[in-house]
């Protein structure tokens, strides 16, 4: 059952479809202040109460024992202390013995949940406005909870089959040479591969819907060419419109209107990779319009597929951060030459370069980039009222993302297309997936890739995964193949790095031949992958689950976080630390451990209930089979469209049978 709760004067977010009757009474449970100070609810949990959701955050799938803000953020280092990320997903469950209720908390703006940081047992989510529809949910149990949610916030995204094989990517392709070159060695060591992703270098001056002849002299022949490979190239688009006299985009935007303003009327300036930009008003249903049908310009051109980044929306400084720092900067200088009354600030240390300079230019260089002040400076257009950016910022991706899918539907009615996103907020996963953003080729990021995959899709999203590799630092051969691995089953599988770092494509390491045969075990996966991700986004239902979903009886079960269940038949238990041979895995039943070989070979054992350690090679993929349950697998093929969906064998318990989607 779902009741709704008016609070003040809500901002209507969209996240909700269906409809559901406002109650006239307060939440059923926990303690609500709503006030001209702000909106809090506090509940009092009970030691063995588990909290699930709140979908790209931090930490664990049991997000008990922490502080997260709902705030999307252009932050790159997702380190352990970090409260923010990318997206804005508003939805808790909390299973406990007394307690089973799911909440959404439809607020556009910062909004904080503190479970169990400040006292250990109180879970209390606030705002500084009480301005919000709150969604309580009753089930049997916490994924009843889920699928009742995911009902009233409307179906899931469903992209191409193209968009199951595999994508490589890495921001530092520049020209039609380096993609190529890409594709040629993927083909010429046989490594299956649908995808090649195009990052910012491809355009012109960093500018939307344009292309660098330059670099790409004819971009609708090297479309062409490349989908007779059967590779899809997918370009970036990000949020801000450069500044620039005869740059259409910019042009037409400006005459009509369409950008941000200041409280003054003047639109918005602000600094991203293109230099000053104008960011659309997306929240403007007529700007959103236009700039969704800018799309058209790359789908004239044979594009199926696009990734829409920076649209928190990331700024690296504005004209009053310049102007504060450059104030700054004067003041120094003129204490430096002895023209100024004010003393010389002491160095904190002189053999540290940056801390030379003093502490006020420090903190100001360090506040250039997505500072909140900023964010309160400009305005929204939504039905003739002017909105601070501030107030409603989490839905900024969502709308860009929005622009783009309602466009698809009138620029090419027939025509599936790839779309997924940085920054989200819920409501936006009926547009488009997302990918986790800016990770580092860290260890402890393949674990939070794998946990944080059930919690998007509580939240509605389905098409996701990370940059398998990491973005950032240095990756090794060995972490590769470990988080390629894992993103096996991820619905999006995509290799992305960052420009600087260490050439990461699976041809660029020893033993090509190991890498090749992980991303085969894709291929022959993706008939059940993609058979089970339709029944999830057709039924309102999850593609990864954690097993306290499966077998909320089992407390190990419930207590298990490094291990997934995917869709109706699977369980997949990945490595994620280094040098390691193997790993523990707890069986909640008796399953059947199938290892894809290198040779090709499939390697099945039956195991009984309780612990195990299982033995995993580098060029081995492993996953479980529940008891009593088959799944298809095709033969590996170099693309989707090479796959053979008609000629399937099945592997797990004999006279098993399994239903495709």
């Amino acid at each position: 059952m779902v009741k709704k709760y008016v609070f003040g004067t809500p901002f209507e977010t969209e996240a909700v479809v269906e409809a559901v009757e406002a109650s006239k009474n307060l939440i059923s449970f926990g303690n609500v202040t709503a006030t001209k100070e702000g909106f809090s609810f506090e509940y009092t949990m009970e030691p063995t109460d588990v909290v699930y959701g709140l979908g790209q955050a931090n930490r664990g799938i049991n997000k008990r024992g922490y502080i997260y803000v709902s705030n999307c953020a252009d932050d790159p280092n997702h380190t352990e202390e970090k409260v923010s990320l990318y997206g804005a997903h508003n939805f808790i469950v909390i299973d406990g013995i007394k307690c089973k209720k799911g909440l959404f908390f439809d607020y556009p703006g910062k909004l904080e949940f503190d479970i169990g940081y400040t006292k250990r047992d109180v879970l209390k989510v606030s705002c500084e406005r009480a301005d919000l529809y709150v969604y309580e949910i009753d089930g049997e149990s916490a994924y009843d909870i889920v699928k009742q949610f995911r009902k009233i916030i409307g179906k899931s995204y469903i992209p191409p089959k193209f968009a199951f094989g595999f994508g490589q990517s890495r921001w530092g392709y520049r020209t039609q040479e380096d993609f190529e070159k890409v594709v040629d060695t993927y083909r010429a060591n046989e490594i299956p591969m649908d995808m090649l992703y195009l990052d910012i270098d491809y355009m012109e001056s960093y500018k939307d819907f344009t292309i660098d002849k330059k670099r790409i002299p004819d971009f609708k022949a090297f479309v062409e060419k490349m989908k007779a490979k059967n590779i899809h190239l997918i370009p970036i688009i990000d949020a801000g419109v450069k500044i620039e006299d005869g740059y259409e985009v910019y042009e037409e935007g400006k005459e009509k209107g369409y950008f941000c303003k200041r409280e003054d009327g003047s639109d918005f300036v602000a600094a991203v990779w293109p230099g000053w930009t104008h960011f659309t008003d997306v929240m403007n249903p007529e700007a959103r319009d236009w700039f969704g049908k800018k799309y058209a310009f790359l789908i004239e051109q044979g594009i199926d597929g696009f990734w829409n980044d920076m649209n928190e929306p990331a700024i690296f400084y504005t004209e009053e951060g310049v102007a504060a720092l450059n104030e700054a900067i004067v003041e120094y200088a003129a204490q430096l030459t002895g023209t100024s009354d004010k003393p010389l600030e002491p160095c904190d240390d002189i053999m540290n370069t940056a801390n030379v300079l003093p502490a006020k230019i420090r903190s100001i260089m360090g506040s250039l980039q997505n500072n909140p002040e900023d964010y309160k400076r400009f305005y929204h257009n939504v039905n003739g009222k002017k909105v601070r950016h501030d107030l409603i910022h989490n839905l900024y991706g969502f709308n860009m993302t929005r622009a783009a899918g309602e466009a698809f539907e009138k620029i090419a009615p027939d025509k599936d297309i790839l779309l997924f996103s940085r920054s989200s907020y819920i409501g936006m996963h009926r547009y488009g997936g997302i990918w986790t953003g800016d990770n580092q080729s860290w260890w402890s990021h393949i674990l939070l890739n794998l946990k944080m995959m059930p919690s998007l899709n509580m939240c509605g999203f389905l098409y996701i995964g990370a940059d398998l590799g990491g973005f950032g630092s240095n990756a090794t051969r060995e972490l590769v193949l470990r988080w390629l691995a894992l993103g096996v089953f991820t619905p999006l599988m995509r290799n992305h790095a960052a420009l600087g770092t260490r050439e990461q494509e699976c041809y660029q390491f020893e033993d090509i031949e190991d890498f090749k045969h992980v991303i085969e075990v894709r291929y022959r996966l993706i008939p059940y992958l993609y058979s089970e991700y339709m029944k999830a986004a057709t039924q309102d239902d999850l593609y990864f689950k954690p097993l306290g979903f499966v077998y909320p009886e089992d407390k190990i079960a419930v207590q298990t976080e490094d291990q997934l269940m995917i869709g109706n038949e699977i369980m997949i238990a990945p490595v994620y630390t280094q040098n390691a041979i193997g790993r523990g895995v707890y069986l909640p039943e008796e399953m059947k451990l199938v290892k894809f070989m290198p040779d090709g070979s499939l390697y099945e054992e039956i195991m009984p209930k309780g612990y195990h350690f299982v033995e995993v090679a580098l060029n081995e993929v492993p996953l479980f089979i529940r008891k009593g349950k088959c799944i298809p697998l095709a033969k590996a093929a170099q693309s989707t469209a090479e796959l053979d969906w008609d000629n399937l064998e099945f592997v797990g318990y004999d006279d098993a049978e399994y239903k495709h989607y």
